[in-house]
């Protein structure tokens, strides 16, 4: 890759950046189209706070045309922008701001690059469907408000803190005609709710770096649903051996991360995203060719 006065940067946002493997993805994708562009890490500091104010302000005095954001600024970040896609401000984050001749508006490709990956990848369309989804967090929102745009039989949000799954779902449900249910993640009672689940959402941290899995019952899960998990390292993560180890159907979270990237791709670019090499970059900045 020549880099020069010419080429038009990309880049992420967040506090760490280190581990990120977004530029390897859309650096490829730049590079088999043939598009004059680079995608690098900027570390923005969670703290102080003026820092992400400054940086975000930096997209247009450098002319970037557009940054991811991650953690932990995705909420922060609206308060900074000219406009906000109404998925993004119902959900509340944004996980990608696109630069519109200096004027900054943010997405969130997290909720619709899930539902992508799924129905892509295996064939899964959440309508009319019962769907649990572990944990009550960022992603857990995201992948919330996109699913009810999708109309589904039910939905069950099971956290730790049974308040704020409560919490997350009093947001929603005045606004859809959808079953929805807070339960404790720890509650035996969630046993019920898998009973006649088709898709079960691991949204948390846990399992991250292989460090556990979910504490659930999946012995309760009908055989054909589907496990999902948005942790993509390890890639087979242990909640996905467990679900796998009984039958049942796996989605990884490396399918989501790609997905997501390429919707920003494509708002960024206006070009459909290659995914097939976004993927393999994906892979091999894993150590997973």
């Amino acid at each position: 890759m020549e880099i020069s006065g010419k080429t038009k940067l990309v880049g992420i946002f967040g506090d760490p950046v280190d581990h990120t493997i977004s530029p390897a993805m859309h650096n490829a994708a730049f590079e088999a189209l043939g598009l004059d562009m680079a995608y690098v890490p900027f570390h923005v500091r969670k703290s102080p706070a003026t820092d992400l104010k400054t940086a975000v302000n930096a997209i247009r005095a450098l002319n970037l045309c557009g940054v991811n954001v991650t953690i932990p600024h995705k909420e922060k970040v609206l308060k900074y922008l000219d406009e906000v896609d109404p998925d993004a401000k119902a959900a509340g984050a944004v996980n990608t701001i696109v630069n519109r001749n200096g004027k900054l508006v943010g997405y969130n490709t997290d909720g619709p690059g899930y539902l992508l990956s799924l129905k892509e990848d295996i064939g899964f369309t959440v309508r009319g469907k019962r769907i649990v989804i572990l944990g009550a967090g960022g992603a857990a929102r995201a992948i919330l408000r996109s699913a009810l745009e999708k109309r589904p039989a039910s939905i069950v949000v099971a956290n730790r803190t049974l308040k704020r799954a409560e919490d997350l779902i009093r947001e929603f449900e005045a606004s859809y005609p959808v079953v929805m249910k807070a339960v404790g993640l720890l509650d035996s009672a969630i046993a019920q709710d898998l009973n006649n689940a088709s898709l079960v959402v691991n949204t948390t941290s846990i399992g991250m770096k292989g460090t556990g899995a979910p504490d659930v019952p999946l012995e309760a899960l009908p055989r054909g649903s589907i496990v999902s998990d948005i942790v993509y390292v390890p890639l087979e993560t242990a909640f996905l051996n467990a679900a796998k180890a009984r039958g049942l159907r796996v989605h990884y979270g490396l399918s989501m991360l790609v997905r997501q990237g390429a919707l920003t791709f494509e708002l960024w670019t206006g070009k459909k995203a290659p995914v097939e090499v976004m993927q393999r970059a994906a892979l091999a900045a894993l150590n997973l060719k």
